[in-house]
């Protein structure tokens, strides 16, 4: 059997089998459903969404210009830069374009990225709020929304931000969502979806 570009990937970082939270993450997203996911730092969650976003994105059709398909929100620029490491790492034999937009630098390059078309989005709220009120980004094909570190976005008064940008992808998008352990304060919030726990 031949092997697909993403498992070819894989055997080039030597990866033979997968976490705990790989093992339950994966077929949820592969599937279609929500979900909401708690596990600890070094455990693979980062895998656990990128991959199998990114054989949805390959398997499903791709429109004829390029539009952003998957949009994953981060609390930070450093957790936005280790998410497009594993975007660009599990994703280096696909067709996908990918980028990372956050605050605190320049935003001709991120603009320019944009124009170029991208199928997969790393960003923090405030800048990407930022370029879409200037009117350089559409989220209006997102098929993939995941809220990685949810809990750290509502710590650092996020909330406001996340449900704005909730109002700009469509009503049929599958959201993931990844939090630290213990996050039972946040359940009020996160049963307003339907969300399969993991």
């Amino acid at each position: 059997m031949a092997c697909t570009p993403i498992c070819y990937a894989l055997s080039q970082r030597k990866v033979t089998e997968p976490t705990p939270i790989q093992r339950q993450a994966i077929p949820v997203v592969l599937e279609g459903r929500d979900m909401l996911a708690s596990a600890q730092t070094g455990t693979g969650k980062t895998a656990g969404f990128t991959l199998p976003m990114l054989q949805r994105l390959t398997a499903g059709p791709r429109p004829g210009k390029r539009q952003v398909r998957a949009l994953v929100l981060t609390p930070t620029r450093e957790l936005a830069a280790q998410v497009g490491d594993s975007v660009s790492t599990y994703g280096q034999h696909l067709a996908l374009r990918s980028h990372i937009i956050f605050g605190g630098v320049g935003q001709q390059p991120q603009i320019d990225a944009l124009k170029a078309g991208l199928d997969v989005l790393i960003a923090t709220p405030g800048r990407l709020l930022d370029l879409h009120q200037q009117g350089h980004i559409d989220l209006s094909a997102v098929e993939i929304l995941v809220l990685d570190e949810a809990d750290r976005m509502l710590d650092m008064g996020f909330i406001h931000d996340i449900k704005r940008l909730l109002r700009l992808v469509p009503k049929s998008v599958k959201t993931c969502c990844s939090l630290q352990p213990s996050p039972m304060r946040y359940k009020p919030w996160l049963n307003s979806c339907w969300i399969t726990r993991l």
